[in-house]
């Protein structure tokens, strides 16, 4: 009896623990390294497996290979990244007494700064995501504020005009300019539908076995 009274009382310690107010800001930012850690893994792991099989060559070994690394190495990061911007968060507001505004973006800088400053494929993904996202907020802001006049019609379907329009003449002039997995896709997409020898690489594969 002395395991399950054992585990009840480092249960009940654990739990009075997390209740303790005083302690809510630090447990915060463990908690939040949890989440970034668990939510980095649950998107990068379907993305990896899809665009590795689809468009990665190597064995069946090589491929999980990469796709584990990915997945490590996009969830790490969510993990450090969301550790220091709550912490810092914290920091300041302790020190200064109050939540500030310059508080969100000061120790999302650090810490943009320290954990995606570094030029590889999944900060690269994850830098670009962002930066399509805070691009429309900030249209959006601007418009809420009264910098810029509301329009009078729906933007998006020049906004979508402009973006197709841009990202095909660099596919087909400028290739080198763009990410390697956005080439990769639209090399499959609009390049290799040019080639093929007879039905099976027509319709059921997009290129001979030979040539994978």
């Amino acid at each position: 009896m002395a395991g399950p009274d054992l585990i009840r009382t480092l249960l009940y310690t654990v739990n009075n623990l997390l209740q303790q107010e005083k302690y809510k800001a630090a447990l915060a930012v463990v908690k939040g390294f949890r989440n970034g850690a668990v939510y980095g893994a649950k998107i990068r792991a379907p993305h990896a497996l899809v665009m590795t099989f689809l468009f990665r060559s190597g064995s069946v070994r090589d491929k999980l290979r990469a796709i584990l690394k990915a997945t490590y190495t996009h969830s790490r990061n969510l993990a450090y990244f969301v550790f220091t911007y709550k912490g810092l968060q914290a920091l300041q507001q302790r020190i200064q007494g109050k939540t500030l505004q310059q508080h969100s973006f000061l120790a999302a800088c650090v810490g943009g700064w320290l954990v995606f400053g570094e030029n590889n494929n999944i900060n690269s993904q994850i830098n670009m995501y962002l930066l399509s996202r805070i691009l429309f907020a900030l249209s959006r802001l601007a418009v809420e504020k009264g910098f810029i006049p509301a329009p009078k019609q729906d933007p998006f379907p020049l906004f979508a005009t402009i973006v197709w329009g841009v990202v095909l003449w660099l596919f087909e002039y400028y290739p080198h300019t763009l990410q390697p997995s956005l080439q990769s896709s639209m090399n499959y997409l609009y390049h290799d539908s040019n080639v093929w020898h007879d039905i099976s690489d027509f319709l059921i594969y997009n290129k001979p076995s030979a040539q994978k």
